[in-house]
């Protein structure tokens, strides 16, 4: 079964970057597309970015586009969240998930593993 670990949180100030990962182990990379979602307190859960499995296809959502950029490398099992001009707003736990092969949307439900998350604060 497979199993999902971020890493790569910390406390950073506006304008700053980070580098989250998330680290795939008890299956092959290769078989899931892989979405990191966010979750601020008192907030739902919501969709940041996806890689696809295959093609490797990118998707973003409004808060991550021109400033997040999602990649794998199915080599070493792991997919990489680079943040960079970092906000305040952007302060939250933030989860890898997977999905079998395709991104299935920003619905959390559509991805049956999930990882523990790691805490993203953006404070001066």
């Amino acid at each position: 079964q497979v199993q999902l670990v971020e890493s790569g949180g910390g406390l950073v100030q506006p304008g700053e970057s980070l580098r989250l990962t998330c680290s795939v182990s008890g299956s092959t990379l290769w078989h899931y597309a892989i979405a990191w979602f966010r979750q601020a307190p008192g907030k739902e859960r919501e969709g940041v970015s996806c890689i696809g499995s295959q093609d490797g296809t990118t998707y973003y959502t409004e808060h991550a586009k021109d400033r997040f950029t999602i990649s794998r490398d199915n080599a070493v099992n792991k997919v990489y969240l680079q943040m960079n001009s970092l906000k305040p707003e952007d302060t939250a736990v933030y989860y890898c998930a997977a999905a079998f092969y395709y991104c299935s949307g920003w619905a959390p439900g559509w991805y049956n593993t999930w990882g523990q998350g790691t805490q993203v604060t953006v404070s001066s």
